[in-house]
């Protein structure tokens, strides 16, 4: 049998948390959730990792700039992403399209996507290493709906 693999050590640096507001107006209204998006069972977050080998197409070019430029320009047809999750009587959620912005960050971290090794299916070795949970953000109401952490090794 053999020994199980030994934990991948690593450390993560990161930025402060940016928002990252569409790059054009949007608009300003409040979208009420279906009965089925309201229910108490799902207001949760679900933590997302998604993984991404080098491009030579992309070199001198910074890929946190690329995606926050993107992401800016996405949020235009996306605004509701933008917003902010509110609570109506009788706990009825709705999204207001506020265009407040998504929660950024940029990290940096000493290990490789091959130090992973070849399969990175979950669980994910370090998950709570690579994912920052900012301050503040865990609540439903009042949040940013997304938080994007763009990872670069050192």
């Amino acid at each position: 049998m053999a020994a199980p693999p030994t934990p991948l050590v690593f450390k993560v640096t990161r930025r402060e948390p940016v928002l990252i507001t569409p790059s054009e107006p949007t608009p300003h209204e409040l979208k009420p959730l279906s009965d089925i998006d309201d229910q108490d069972g799902l207001r949760v977050q679900i933590p997302i990792i998604c993984f991404y080998s080098y491009d030579p197409a992309m070199q001198r070019r910074d890929p946190v700039q690329v995606i926050k430029e993107a992401l800016a320009k996405t949020l235009v047809f996306f605004y509701p992403l933008a917003g902010r999750l509110r609570e109506g009587p009788g706990r009825k959620l709705s999204v207001d399209c506020t265009g407040e912005g998504v929660l950024f960050i940029e990290a940096d971290a000493d290990a490789t996507l091959e130090q992973f090794g070849d399969a990175l299916y979950p669980p994910i070795p370090c998950l709570e290493d690579l994912l920052f949970d900012v301050p503040g953000s865990g609540e439903m109401i009042n949040s940013p709906l997304l938080l994007i952490q763009v990872g670069l090794p050192l």
